[in-house]
């Protein structure tokens, strides 16, 4: 089965209507580019010819080819060889047709996912009064195999919509003989459009197997596009895995940048990338008292060099609660000597704010 048509079973078998890539619109904007048209045409004429008024034609030394008119078959073939791309005057495509409509579909689908996934993770991890304001709006009637299976259905559809876009872009690529396809990945993931990046779907998938690893967790035959998210640890490196019938393999990589050591109390900058907080919180230039909303815009990640990532940093409190399970004996070690360190910093910054208020 082609992908377009599993993509659009899938999409209408959701109970609610959810926003999603224009798969079949978006091909028929492809269809519509008159360079390539023009490209094909002038191929067919070029194989279609059957005569050459020059006698010193190479096709008439060429058994395999009828040497008539090959002066206007070699010009035809000129023509479709330098079409390597659409020039922005002549093709729909690339005057601002095919990549608006994709990226503002790209932002709903990613929109939609954060949201969704937000307010579940939120329900999960509610305690105390907040837990009974849920209950009381009636929210906390769901158990843990509903949970888990809505968490479940929440990946599935973010990479199977991550699918589509490659799909597409790849064929856009392909059409026009460029890389603008790419290029426009690379510049949504600079927007922070690509949904991979989303640091809700490292949550959900940690969120998916912590509740799968429960004995309240009765799950339901999964969906047959997603084969599930592991945990595996190669050598002492930790990573979250997860796998999309074999189009997909999201592999994130759970060791901190900084100390070179598994994330502790984990965060998510809007780049996407992981970091304990304490390690993010001394490349942001701030303590952790003061925390990471507090950072100079123009504070950059240490890895992409990026600018304005501190201030929408996520928690990941799903990934803190799955490493806590499966590297026990490292995360003792590592809360106590971190609670140390918190002490250090949370009473320097008192003695600091003492001073600054008596005018010492």
């Amino acid at each position: 089965m082609k992908f377009c048509k599993k993509y659009r079973e899938y999409m209408q078998g959701q109970e609610k209507t959810l926003p999603g890539v224009g798969f079949k619109k978006l091909k028929k904007i492809l269809k519509k580019c008159r360079r390539h048209v023009q490209s094909q045409k002038c191929l067919n004429e070029a194989l279609a010819v059957q005569t050459c008024p020059n006698s010193n034609c190479p096709g008439n030394q060429n058994v395999t080819f009828f040497p008539r008119r090959h002066g206007q078959s070699q010009k035809c073939l000129n023509e479709a060889l330098a079409v390597q791309t659409c020039p922005n005057n002549n093709c729909p495509v690339c005057d601002g047709t095919f990549f608006p409509s994709l990226l503002n579909e790209m932002s709903q689908v990613i929109g939609c996912f954060n949201h969704r996934a937000q307010k579940l993770l939120e329900l999960h991890l509610a305690s105390g009064f907040r837990k009974y304001l849920f209950w009381v709006k009636g929210k906390w009637q769901r158990d843990h195999a509903a949970l888990t299976q809505e968490g479940n259905d929440l990946v599935t559809y973010a990479l199977i919509n991550a699918v589509a876009v490659r799909k597409i872009l790849k064929k856009y690529d392909k059409i026009h003989v460029s890389n603008q396809g790419q290029l426009f990945k690379s510049q949504a993931q600079r927007m922070h459009m690509e949904i991979l990046q989303s640091p809700w779907l490292c949550e959900l998938m940690a969120f998916y197997i912590n509740l799968r690893e429960t004995k309240a967790a009765n799950l339901t035959k999964g969906s047959a596009l997603f084969d599930g998210c592991s945990l595996e640890i190669n050598d002492g490196k930790p990573s979250l895995t997860c796998e999309l019938f074999d189009s997909v393999k999201l592999d994130i990589d759970l060791t901190c940048s900084i100390c070179l050591e598994t994330v502790f109390d984990p965060v998510s900058l809007t780049c996407g990338h992981i970091f304990c907080y304490m390690c993010a919180c001394s490349a942001a230039s701030v303590s952790i008292v003061d925390g990471l909303k507090t950072a100079n815009p123009k504070e950059k990640c240490p890895l992409c060099r990026e600018e304005r990532v501190y201030e929408g940093a996520v928690h990941l409190e799903e990934l803190s609660i799955l490493l806590s399970r499966s590297c026990q004996e490292y995360w003792e070690q590592r809360l106590q000597a971190e609670r140390v360190e918190r002490v250090k910093q949370i009473k320097q910054h008192w003695e600091t704010q003492c001073r600054a208020f008596i005018g010492v």
